[in-house]
């Protein structure tokens, strides 16, 4: 995405439709030095019974980038969304480490017209500093996860195992050393009906497994039944 790209995508996912929805490779926003935005708006509505997954690629935010996205979802109480954001903080192989000027990023679930989960990030590197343990830190790409569906759905009950079972061994330990661990992770449930995780990484490949596993779960045959991680490649 160049500079004052607006791209905006519209979802309707039909009764007990499935659908999968994810990128080429990662989305690279390129250099904004006149100030202007790169902006991305997805809007979906899912019908009784939908299955959405939202897997993409990172976002690459280049040094001197101006990024906003924002997605809004509305769902039955028996549709099912699974959503990954996930973001770099740039072209690492570059050098290129909190170089951008500006991110937005909000997030909003509706189910059955009720306001379900709201998640909101903003962070321009100049006004903060980056590495600071109470920021990143030393880690370089950063992904969240949201499960949102019906408690007596088995396909939320499946996922929301599958994200549980991604917790990090030995993190609830008084002596836990956070600076030894590549990749953490944090799960929750935070709603009876919303899943939400976590995790912050020093690569792309430390990030793997986790995503490994979620596509691998998709596969069962009430979700997907195939691997689109497969299918990709």
């Amino acid at each position: 995405m160049v500079a004052g790209d607006s791209l905006r995508l519209h979802l309707t996912g039909e009764v007990h439709t499935r659908l999968f929805l994810s990128t080429q490779a990662s989305t690279r926003v390129f250099r904004s030095p006149d100030g202007a935005v790169a902006e991305q708006h997805t809007t979906g509505v899912l019908g009784a019974g939908a299955l959405a997954v939202v897997f993409p690629d990172p976002v690459v935010l280049q040094a001197q980038s101006r990024y906003r996205q924002t997605q809004d979802w509305h769902l039955q109480p028996d549709s099912l969304l699974l959503l990954l954001d996930w973001f770099h903080a740039g072209r690492l192989e570059q050098g290129e480490r909190f170089a951008f000027t500006s991110l937005q990023t909000e997030l909003r679930v509706h189910v059955n017209q009720q306001l379900v989960v709201l998640d909101r990030f903003s962070f321009r590197p100049a006004e903060h500093i980056a590495p600071s343990p109470a920021h990143f830190a030393d880690y370089h790409t950063f992904l969240s996860v949201f499960l949102v569906g019906s408690p007596a759905d088995s396909r939320f009950a499946h996922l929301g195992r599958v994200l549980e079972n991604q917790k990090m061994a030995g993190s609830q330990q008084p002596h836990f050393r956070v600076d030894a661990v590549e990749c953490l992770v944090s799960v929750v449930r935070a709603r009876d009906n919303v899943y939400v995780l976590r995790a912050a990484a020093r690569s792309r490949a430390a990030l793997q497994p986790l995503c490994d596993a979620l596509l691998a779960a998709l596969a069962a045959e009430e979700l997907l039944g195939y691997n689109p991680l497969k299918r990709k490649y």
